[in-house]
């Protein structure tokens, strides 16, 4: 998955999922320059954010709107910006390129194996790609189809699971033992 656009979009685009619908009361004139202020404001202890001007923003925001990735509409006098169906997939592909498991400090000696019997001719490039993401992550292999964690990790599989259409096939198990995890240990340096 390749994402074209760039990184103050992107970070646009996860603000707004995280608000959820995002409505203020203005006038329409200045709709677009106050909705582009917010966001610097929210973002002002971000580097990125400290060369952005409004009038830059405000642009990206319209050809988001002009793209129907965002709607900007109003509704008894108050402006909304909501994300479309095809921007929540946009902002999924986002939160899969971005995505990293945090590690715990200290592990709580529980191993999340995920397994996964993905139909061949179904949905091959599914389990390619769950496959290859899962090496990205640093999961272990410790048998085909079968995949180890020391760290909670449910959240980011099941993201992956609904963006490859495969959550039928693909099950998260919490395990306090591994018969023989000597080498899942060592690998994860446990």
């Amino acid at each position: 998955m390749r994402i074209r656009y760039g990184e103050i979009v992107k970070d646009i685009l996860l603000l707004f999922a995280g608000a959820g619908l995002f409505a203020v009361a203005m006038t329409s004139q200045y709709f677009l320059a106050n909705i582009a202020k917010w966001i610097i404001g929210q973002k002002k202890n971000d580097e990125r954010y400290r060369n952005i001007n409004v009038e830059k923003l405000s642009r990206s925001l319209a050809g988001l709107n002009k793209n129907k990735i965002i709607i900007l509409k109003e509704i008894n006098g108050r402006f909304v910006i909501k994300l479309t169906e095809k921007g929540k997939k946009i902002v999924k592909e986002i939160q899969f390129e971005n995505m990293k498991i945090e590690k715990q400090k200290v592990w709580d000696k529980k191993w999340r194996v995920v397994i996964f019997d993905i139909p061949e001719g179904l949905r091959r490039v599914g389990r390619d790609a769950l496959r290859d993401k899962l090496k990205k992550l640093g999961f272990y292999l410790i048998q085909r189809s079968v995949w180890v964690y020391p760290y909670p990790c449910e959240k980011e599989i099941q993201l992956l699971c609904e963006i490859f259409e495969i959550s039928p096939y693909v099950n998260i198990i919490t395990a306090e033992k591994i018969y023989n995890d000597d080498l899942a240990k060592k690998y994860f340096k446990l």
